[in-house]
């Protein structure tokens, strides 16, 4: 039982000494990783879509984790989360049921929801397809307009999360 749950926990011990911080990007689905990465994680970004399937579907997941964090519990392993917090990704300002849907889960999960949603942006997009980060694109390859957005909206959600590690660390 205990040993599946921790056995991620036990590796990260391995290179615990080298890094601050270690992301596990997990797919959203309840499967071997994702239990034994939670058992391990101190901290948990759920990235949501404003979109009512999308919510529905995190929603269910979510029921889903709770049951599946007694089940953890019951083996002797344990869940400690600093903090659990969702991010609106794919967000399209202009697109009206996306900003009313925004708006509702603002009011639904309060703190839990970072202030700022990371916008839906072809330099996003680009950033996957080449399996680079935003920060490794070359700004010529876009529209001034289109990469600074990306940019100031990744430095927004990126210095968000930056203060709840260091709060988590015990620094303000």
């Amino acid at each position: 039982g205990k040993r599946f749950f921790t056995r991620f926990g036990k590796a990260l011990v391995d290179v615990d000494e080298r890094y601050d911080v270690v992301v596990i990007d997990c797919p959203p689905q309840l499967g071997y990783l994702t239990l034994t990465a939670l058992t391990a994680a101190t901290s948990v970004l759920i990235t949501v879509h404003p979109q009512m399937l999308d919510l529905m579907s995190m929603s269910q997941f979510l029921l889903m984790l709770g049951n599946i964090t007694k089940t953890i519990k019951q083996a002797g392993a344990d869940v400690r989360l600093d903090w659990l917090r969702y991010l609106v990704t794919r967000f399209e300002p202009q697109d009206i049921p996306q900003v009313q849907m925004l708006g509702f889960m603002q009011s639904m999960l309060a703190e839990e929801i970072l202030k700022t949603p990371m916008v839906k942006t072809t330099a996003i997009s680009d950033a996957g397809l080449t399996k680079r980060s935003l920060y490794e694109l070359d700004r010529s390859n876009f529209t001034r307009g289109t990469y600074d957005r990306a940019i100031d909206c990744m430095d927004a959600v990126n210095f968000e999360i930056q203060g709840l590690i260091h709060r988590a660390w015990g620094r303000m």
